[in-house]
């Protein structure tokens, strides 16, 4: 249940499941006119499912309604009212995607596509529900649905079924087919949901070019102190040990195809309380293309090198459960394609999970971390990440970490009368504060500072528990351009080039001209020429705030922190107006915890034993994170995730 959760009892928590789609006879062609009058209903894959019920009289569409409610809430959901009336204007499917939301856009055209099929009489009539993809009695894992035998349309047979294309999911289906091994990779969407940037990995080539040395006991240590033990050591030298092999190889296909990676260097000069450690690695996809002017991204090159190898992608297919024979061996899993048959495969070496975590699952988030859900007003999730994997695996008897955690940035901002938490994640009505993870002066609601703000990202997020309102404000003057060079932040929050002329994710001129703009505009950011002022539209107490200032002012002037230790060189006054201040949240970017495995990313049982024939990666897994995400090792899920990937795909293609 939601409330009063038990880990230990959550696998026999049950929801009554069941089949989806039924058919209905094919209606007889209208006598006269287009349509025969009525109601009729359809769904196609799209970041979630897309249900689209249409009403008919004789020769028009007279009503239209979508049920988006499983798509991204700032976009897929957002596009809903102009997706309605452009299908009533065009009196067809023929519609033009909605900017921005091309995946919702083109389950929207499908789903009503057919929907005139049904008016028609050219189709059967569907009944459709949502009984697979619902919990409604609370109960977040609920039972796998029963599919009867008729219901599956066909039989697909391979030697190595990958589910889910994404960061993980690509690695896994490339070693395996470069292996020689018969894989298939199957996705919810049109396409796989990309690579993610920002790789780590311990002694690439990248690395060893530019003499960035990482002592690799010293990594594992750090990382399981971030995790309080909470981890299985293990897998953490398992990834130091073949992470710059992974790095490498996905450089060799980055450079077939005209591109070049860099990685994130450290600087020579570093004088951070904060150990860091530069493992991330980027292409620079700006500067390539494949030769049609068209830019190219990490999902592509991976898909055509896979399928030179003999790989097969089918994708608008989402997994439904997973299949596990007499003998407890997993052998494949029943999946939905895009039109709405019901397709069984079957993996003679075994199944890689790999569908994303569980970030969009807020019912699975309040359940199993609801602590999360209080200091978070943005959810920045890959789509797909719906717990479908781990709920699957765990209907076949598989264990899951009983210590739950979440990636989170501290990039929210808020307008100053806006609450956080899951409605307003779920909104989309939020900003991005990119500049918000700087060591800027941060202060609570009743204008004090209460942190060291030179840190992780998430440490002032879990100070917030302590304060009011679950948040904090972001304070900065019109110096911030010279501040920022003078932080050397690392990883992601960089907003200056590294010292090997290495990228920053968002460089702070893009932040001048693009963010700034709109999140003034938005009420997101606020400007004032006097401290005080600047409290009264955020809300604080101006008197309060003054003192607060004045005291960091002198402390900066003096370069000691005398109140929280803050490294002199962050440690920089505000005594330039014109001002600036922000609401500061939590926004998810994906959940850490997961499907327990072992060396071989097998999963395990209740009792630690592998499970045949099932093997977890990415997001899915787990065993690797407790407690916080310790970015100061930039890009280490991501490179947990490839490196893993890659792993289980070889091993699985020599079985």
């Amino acid at each position: 249940m939601t409330n009063g959760y038990s880990r230990r009892a959550f696998l026999r928590t049950s929801l009554a499941g069941g089949a989806a789609l039924a058919s209905a006879g094919v209606h007889a062609a209208p006598a006269s006119g287009l349509y025969k009058p009525g109601t009729y209903s359809a769904r196609a894959a799209g970041i979630g499912d897309v249900i689209v019920t249409m009403t008919f009289d004789e020769n028009k569409i007279t009503d239209v309604v979508l049920d988006v409610s499983h798509e991204t809430p700032n976009i897929g959901q957002a596009a809903a009212a102009d997706l309605k009336k452009a299908l009533l204007s065009a009196q067809s499917a023929k519609i033009d995607a909605v900017s921005g939301a091309s995946i919702t856009s083109e389950a929207v055209r499908k789903a009503a596509q057919k929907c005139i099929a049904q008016a028609r009489g050219e189709i059967p009539v569907e009944v459709v529900s949502r009984t697979e993809t619902t919990q409604d009695d609370g109960d977040w894992l609920g039972k796998p649905p029963e599919i009867a035998e008729k219901d599956i349309a066909r039989t697909v047979n391979t030697e190595i079924l990958v589910v889910g294309c994404g960061t993980g999911g690509m690695f896994a289906v490339c070693a395996a087919a470069e292996e020689g091994a018969k894989v298939i990779g199957i996705d919810r969407f049109a396409t796989g949901t990309g690579i993610r940037d920002d790789l780590a990995a311990i002694d690439s080539r990248y690395q060893q070019k530019w003499g960035t040395k990482i002592d690799k006991f010293e990594y594992i240590r750090t990382m399981t102190m971030y995790a309080a033990g909470h981890v299985k050591q293990e897998l953490i030298k398992l990834w130091a040990d073949n992470s710059g092999e992974t790095i490498n190889w996905y450089g060799d296909r980055l450079a077939e195809r005209g591109v070049e990676l860099r990685h994130e260097s450290g600087d020579k000069v570093d004088p951070a309380l904060w150990h860091h450690f530069p493992t991330g690695h980027s292409p620079r996809w700006r500067t390539s293309n494949d030769g049609t002017g068209k830019p190219l991204d990490g999902n592509k090159v991976l898909v055509d090198y896979a399928r030179k190898k003999g790989a097969r992608f089918d994708y608008n297919t989402r997994m439904i459960k997973l299949e596990r024979n007499a003998k407890g061996r997993v052998t494949g899993c029943i999946s939905r394609d895009g039109d709405g048959k019901y397709v069984r495969y079957n993996a003679s070496k075994g199944v890689v999970v790999a569908t994303g975590g569980y970030a969009l699952n807020y019912q699975m988030l309040e359940a199993l971390q609801p602590w999360t859900l209080r200091i978070i007003g943005r959810n920045r999730s890959m789509p797909g990440a719906h717990g479908d994997g781990i709920r699957a695996c765990l209907w076949v008897g598989a264990k899951m970490d009983e210590t739950h955690t979440t990636m989170k940035f501290d990039r929210c901002a808020l307008r100053p009368d806006q609450p956080n938490g899951p409605k307003t994640a779920q909104s989309g009505d939020v900003g991005m504060f990119w500049m918000a993870s700087q060591p800027w002066l941060k202060v609570n609601a009743d204008g004090k500072r209460f942190i060291n703000e030179s840190g992780t990202y998430e440490n002032i997020l879990h100070a917030d528990e302590y304060q009011k309102g679950h948040c904090h404000y972001t304070l900065f003057d019109s110096n911030w351009v010279k501040y920022a060079q003078q932080f050397k932040m690392h990883g992601c929050s960089r907003l200056y080039p590294f010292e090997n002329g290495a990228d920053p994710n968002i460089p702070w001129q893009v932040f001048q001209k693009k963010y700034f703009p709109v999140l003034l505009e938005k009420g997101f950011l606020m400007k004032a020429d006097t401290i005080e002022e600047l409290a009264e539209k955020l809300r604080l107490p101006p008197k309060a705030l003054a003192a607060t200032v004045k005291r960091y002012n002198a402390m900066a002037k003096k370069g000691v922190d005398e109140d929280f230790g803050k490294e002199a060189f962050r440690l920089t006054p505000l005594d330039k107006p014109p001002f600036y201040g922000a609401k500061n949240t939590g926004d998810i970017l994906c959940t850490l915890d997961g499907i327990v495995i072992d060396a071989n990313m097998n999963a395990l049982d209740n009792d630690l034993n592998p499970i045949a024939g099932l093997y977890v990666i990415g997001n899915d897994s787990g065993a690797y994170f407790a407690n916080t995400y310790p970015n100061l090792s930039t890009g280490m899920a991501c490179g947990r995730t490839v490196t893993f990937g890659r792993r289980v795909g070889k091993l699985l293609a020599k079985l």
